[in-house]
């Protein structure tokens, strides 16, 4: 075969997925149709759980420096550096457990860096997949002429308009777009209209960004944004003219919902938008894509080793499928409310009242955030089993520090113990690295940062068998 595993997409989901496969001591192959990376600004950050995944492999100083630069950007774009839902900007940010600004082309290159070594043939274009039960093949348009490439597996990261879902025969069912967005970095010349909301829809510009968003039109075109075009959709909204002369960075979105009815077909897999496609609101796009990279990468390396069943890869859609549909709720109740109309205005006003009550604030934020999302397990556990465990510090019987994201760049699980379980280590068998500390209690981390255990020694025994052989 030309490679274990196929990924087909160079995006930060496909580069994070094959990081993580070479990772795990398996050959991957990634195919892109574009010739050189995007330089479109699709997205302006990560979020928590996405910053602490790509933290655990190292790369948590450099996401720092681009958080810095972010941070900056953000301000001088926004206005603000607050949270939103449905642009109702109050949510305040968690300090322990942040969320990282950077753009979109800057994470791709972080991205690549990281998977260096991962070969990756630009411009080839998958036009059809076969597959059975010995393996995949993808029929791949090459600028030297149409190529077979052969693979165990194969898994789409190729966004929401990518071939490989459709190929494979998955569903993708969901909603039409309730609303669309024109937006970017903005020169005006002359008055501006006044920011807020309209009866015909929104208006919204602050630094040097501005945006109108309202009902979904038919025949939405492509590319970039031009000014013209922007003018006329501030006409629309606000009834008052606007002379735009430059939109930099322009971005047009609608805000349609749909979930593929599985992320698995036999030996063909989906992660990211390739997976689920949803309004930008909130930022979640991303951090949603990269979660699922991190929770296949290392099940399905453990496959092709053939040290766990294919049976393990079931548990991918088990697991991400709900985050990914809560996702799409949270982002049709922002459309809901984004929505022209006075009732929907009385709505928001409600909203934006609550947002001030620091418990409802906190259950915005974590919607966003995804940090209270649970896994569920094939065997009895409780919380925190089956969650994400955020970066801690960690202190050894002779009073060394390090940082949990220290022994996690391997790929490998991790069984943290203290005192009272050193015993339990004997049942690790060279699973997972066993790391003795004295601050904190026992608990065994999965490869994707999830809590797999936090019991007894016979509920070790299971989580361990379940997830590493």
């Amino acid at each position: 075969m030309d490679a274990d595993v196929l990924v087909v997409g160079a995006g930060p989901v496909g580069l994070f997925l094959a990081a993580e496969l070479r990772l795990g001591g398996i050959r991957p192959l990634v195919v892109e149709r574009l010739a050189q990376p995007s330089a479109e600004r699709k997205a302006r950050g990560i979020g928590v759980l996405a910053t602490e995944a790509l933290t655990r492999r190292g790369l948590g100083p450099r996401l720092a420096a681009a958080h810095e630069e972010g941070m900056r950007d953000s301000a001088r774009d926004h206005g603000s550096s607050l949270g939103h839902f449905a642009n109702i900007h109050k949510l305040l940010p968690d300090e322990d457990r942040p969320r990282t600004h950077i753009w979109q082309p800057e994470l791709e290159r972080l991205l690549a860096e990281h998977a260096v070594g991962v070969p990756v043939r630009r411009a080839h274009r998958v036009t059809a997949i076969e597959s059975d039960v010995d393996g995949v093949t993808a029929i791949v348009e090459t600028p030297q002429g149409e190529q077979r490439i052969t693979a165990a597996y194969l898994v789409g990261c190729d966004g929401g308009r990518g071939k490989v879902r459709s190929l494979a025969g998955f569903g993708f069912p969901g909603t039409p777009p309730l609303l669309r967005t024109l937006a970017g970095q903005v020169r005006f010349e002359g008055p501006v209209p006044p920011a807020g909301r309209y009866p015909d829809g929104s208006f919204l510009h602050g630094g040097s960004m501005a945006g109108v968003t309202e009902l979904a039109r038919d025949g939405e075109p492509d590319g970039p944004v031009a000014p013209a075009e922007l003018a006329a959709a501030i006409r629309r909204v606000t009834g008052e003219d606007a002379t735009v002369t430059e939109v930099r960075d322009s971005r047009r979105f609608a805000d349609q919902a749909r979930q593929a009815d599985d992320y698995r077909r036999g030996r063909v897999l989906l992660a990211g938008d390739a997976a689920h496609v949803h309004s930008p609101s909130g930022g979640q796009g991303l951090n949603l894509g990269l979660l699922d990279a991190a929770n296949l990468g290392w099940k399905l390396a453990a496959v092709v080793r053939g040290e766990m069943p294919d049976a393990l890869l079931d548990s991918y859609f088990r697991e991400r499928g709900p985050v990914g549909a809560a996702v799409l709720r949270n982002t049709r109740a922002q459309s809901a409310l984004l929505a022209p109309g006075p009732h929907v205005d009385a709505l928001r006003e409600i909203v934006s009242e609550l947002m001030d009550l620091p418990q409802a604030n906190r259950y915005f934020s974590d919607l966003l955030s995804g940090v209270a999302e649970r896994y569920e397990f094939p065997y009895p556990a409780e919380e925190p089993v089956g969650l994400h465990s955020p970066e801690k510090s960690l202190v050894d019987d002779d009073g060394r520090v390090t940082r949990l994201s220290d022994h996690t760049r391997t790929g490998r699980g991790v069984l943290i113990l203290d005192p009272e379980n050193r015993d339990l280590a004997a049942l690790a068998k060279k699973r997972v690295e066993v790391v003795p500390v004295t601050n904190t209690g026992s608990f065994l981390l999965r490869p994707d940062g999830v809590i797999a255990w936090a019991g007894g020694e016979a509920e070790l025994k299971v989580a361990l068998d379940a997830w590493f052989g």
